[in-house]
């Protein structure tokens, strides 16, 4: 991996779709062991998974791992932490605005 060049790799993966009461998510498993890194892309391959209300939807697919360059992922961690202060200055109140 160079400073300014991406490098890609394809991954099996479980995608896990709930859409029930109790839990509304999506989540990916990478089965090959691949780590994600600050900067990296993944895309997932294949038609949209659909759950019904009341479905936990679980499907194989394969995943493209786009790996950020070494100056992508230096700038993603010099500015991540600024963007997660950001979400930091959102509150929740049990206040009604009128």
């Amino acid at each position: 991996m160079g400073l300014l060049t991406r490098d890609r790799e394809t991954a099996p993966c479980t995608v896990t779709i709930s859409h029930r009461f109790e839990e509304l998510s999506a989540h990916v498993r990478l089965n090959n062991g691949a780590v994600i890194h600050p900067g990296d892309t993944v895309q997932v391959q294949g038609p949209e998974i659909m759950a019904a209300f009341g479905e936990l939807v679980e499907e194989d697919r394969t995943a493209i791992i786009t790996r950020a360059s070494k100056l992508e992922r230096m700038w993603t961690r010099a500015t991540g932490d600024l963007e997660f202060m950001e979400l930091c200055e959102f509150s929740f109140s049990e206040e009604v605005m009128s």
